[in-house]
C-alpha cells in the first residue's frame, strides 16, 4: 500500500470559442473572473473552424478561441463544479437557445492537460455532479503529446505552444509556493 500524498494545485484553463472571439471575450472574461479570479494568461487567437464544423449551426462560422489561464491554483476536485459554472455562464449568454461562445474548463498540470466534459467515453472517468475529465495531452520527453483520441484541435502545434506556455507559468507558481 502506498502512502497518501497531499493532491498537487493545478492550474485552471478554459477554452472559449465562437465567433468574433474578441468580442466575446470581453463579455465572458469578467464573468468567468468573478467566479475564478484574475486571468494570468491569454492566449493568440486560435483556428478552431478549421477541425470541425459541428458548432456552426449553433454558434456561426469562422470560430476562433482563445486559452485563459487563471492566477489562482486550484484543487482538481473542482473541476466538475467550474465545468456546472462555465455550463450556466454559456446559458446565460445565449441567444434564442443558441450558445453564443462555449467555454470548455480544464487544467493543466506539469504531467497532463486535462479537460472536463459533461459526456462519457471510455477514454473519461467520471468527476462527480454529472462530470467525466479526460487526460487530452501528457508531458513526455518535454512536450505535452496528445493520445488516441486527442481532439484535432489539441494535437495542433499552436495549441500545444500556447499549452506550454500555461505549463511554464503553472511551474513558476508552484515554485513560489514552496
Amino acid at each position: 500500500m502506498g502512502d497518501l500524498r497531499r493532491t498537487e494545485l493545478v492550474n485552471l484553463v478554459t477554452f472559449i470559442f465562437g465567433s468574433y472571439i474578441d468580442y466575446r471575450l470581453q463579455e465572458v472574461q469578467p464573468i468567468l473572473e468573478r467566479s475564478f479570479g484574475p486571468v494570468d494568461y491569454i492566449s493568440k487567437t486560435l483556428d478552431f473552424d478549421r477541425f470541425t464544423s459541428f458548432y456552426n449551426d449553433e454558434m456561426g462560422y469562422k470560430l476562433s478561441g482563445k486559452l485563459l489561464s487563471f492566477k489562482r491554483l486550484i484543487h482538481p476536485q473542482q473541476l466538475s463544479l467550474i465545468k456546472h459554472i462555465t455550463n450556466t455562464i454559456e446559458i446565460d449568454l445565449s441567444v434564442d437557445g443558441k450558445r453564443k461562445v462555449n467555454v470548455d474548463p480544464g487544467y493543466v498540470h506539469h504531467a497532463q492537460f486535462v479537460l472536463a466534459s459533461t459526456k462519457h467515453w471510455a477514454n473519461r472517468i467520471y468527476i462527480g455532479d454529472g462530470m467525466y475529465a479526460e487526460i487530452t495531452l501528457v508531458f513526455i520527453n518535454g512536450q505535452f503529446t496528445p493520445l488516441p483520441y486527442t481532439y484535432p484541435n489539441y494535437r495542433d502545434r499552436e495549441y500545444v505552444e500556447e499549452l506550454m506556455k500555461i505549463r511554464e507559468q503553472y511551474l513558476q507558481k508552484r515554485k513560489e509556493r514552496l
